[in-house]
């Protein structure tokens, strides 16, 4: 019983430590899931812009079939995933999603270097639209994913530093998945869509 007490003493001096961080990590973790949402919106920004431009590209004749397939799956692998905020905490399935955005990511590259090979696809005003949405969107996403860096650092640190990590392992709080170095790498390049006519001089 005297342990059960001295145990329970512990516990409660611990959380007089400057309340041992609880309510940082309410805080962060809700940053957390705020910078996320903001990444899956951007992310669905850009999936809700492919038909659009499949619909365009479509219209040049004997364009090339299997870049728009390629990026038609991509796009239905991307969006399969249920991107719910307990993602994050689940880092076999963040990865899938980091490599289905991965893939996205580079289908679009790929139909937009293929897509300067028609000077009529370039010179609709439609399409010169759609590709220029695509790199804010872009720009957009890589704003919005550094942000979640930042975040998820910010509340990894306080999960792992003494005395917080004590409240972290009492409360089950665990460091959330990050974008690691090589699926940031294969996401973070935007789709190459420079078409002036520079280069065909």
């Amino acid at each position: 019983m005297k342990r059960w007490f001295l145990i329970l003493i512990s516990i409660l001096g611990l959380f007089s430590l400057s309340g041992c961080g609880y309510n940082q990590f309410q805080s962060l973790d809700e940053q957390v899931k705020s910078s996320w949402s903001e990444v899956l919106n951007q992310y669905q920004r850009r999936a809700d812009l492919v038909p659009n431009i499949v619909a365009t590209v479509k219209g040049e004749a004997n364009f090339e079939q299997e870049t728009l397939t390629k990026v038609i799956e991509a796009r239905a692998k991307a969006t399969s995933i249920q991107a719910t905020p307990e993602l994050v905490n689940n880092p076999e399935a963040f990865k899938k999603f980091q490599d289905a955005q991965g893939e996205l990511s580079g289908a679009l590259s790929r139909l937009m270097v293929v897509a300067e090979q028609y000077p009529q696809l370039r010179a609709n005003q439609a399409f010169r639209d759609l590709r220029v949405t695509l790199e804010g969107t872009e720009n957009r996403i890589t704003v919005a994913r550094n942000n979640y860096i930042k975040s998820v650092q910010e509340y990894n640190v306080l999960a792992r530093q003494f005395p917080t990590n004590l409240t972290a392992m009492i409360f089950g709080y665990k460091p959330k998945a990050n974008f690691t170095v090589e699926n940031e790498a294969a996401i973070s390049a935007p789709p190459k869509v420079d078409f002036s006519d520079e280069k065909k001089q």
